[in-house]
């Protein structure tokens, strides 16, 4: 197992196999690789370049510096590697406050969303102190939709995300601080 991994940006949640803080330098290698991924990436924009990966990686660490919220970066607590990226966020004319994932392929089918995510909504209403939590999920996307409803979320309809995504179809997935007391206890 490796070290408790920390960055200067925000706090570091751990769970049983995952340690989820801040991005840092070092996840760009295995973010640049998941996120050339055409599979992985269908429903997050499609493949970027190294360059478009760098610039995004910057904007969420820019996020946890203006806003004290942001994409965690999901570390495997057994071999350190970087699984992923999930965390609470709320960009500029976002239509609530989110938790949204994406995992790298490699992560996938082992539990690791459901873990992290778990841990966040718990950071989302304990921490930062939300009423509400949704998720922006395009409606073909299955295996979000799933742990949405995993989470005890449920589908409140088609909505609108700003540029330059305003052209994707998003399904806002959400629920309310008391019901996350009430679904979290399913999960325990």
């Amino acid at each position: 197992m490796i070290e408790r991994p920390t960055s200067p940006l925000g706090p570091t949640l751990e769970t049983e196999r995952l340690f989820l803080r801040p991005p840092t330098h070092d996840d760009f290698p295995r973010w640049a690789d998941f996120m050339s991924d055409p599979e992985t990436t269908r429903f997050i924009g499609g493949v970027q370049s190294k360059h478009e990966v760098w610039r995004a990686m910057a904007s969420v660490a820019g996020m946890w510096a203006l806003q004290g919220e942001g994409m965690f970066s999901v570390i495997e607590k057994a071999t350190g590697l970087w699984m992923g990226r999930i965390g609470p966020l709320h960009p500029y004319d976002w239509p609530g406050r989110e938790v949204g994932w994406s995992l790298h392929r490699d992560a996938t089918g082992k539990g690791y969303a459901v873990e992290a995510a778990a841990a966040t909504m718990d950071y989302a209403f304990d921490e930062l102190d939300w009423p509400d939590v949704i998720h922006c999920i395009d409606p073909d996307n299955r295996a979000s939709e799933k742990l949405a409803e995993r989470l005890g979320s449920t589908n409140r309809g088609p909505g609108a995300i700003p540029p330059p995504f305003h052209e994707h179809k998003v399904n806002l997935w959400g629920q309310t601080r008391d019901q996350w007391q009430e679904n979290r206890q399913r999960l325990r």
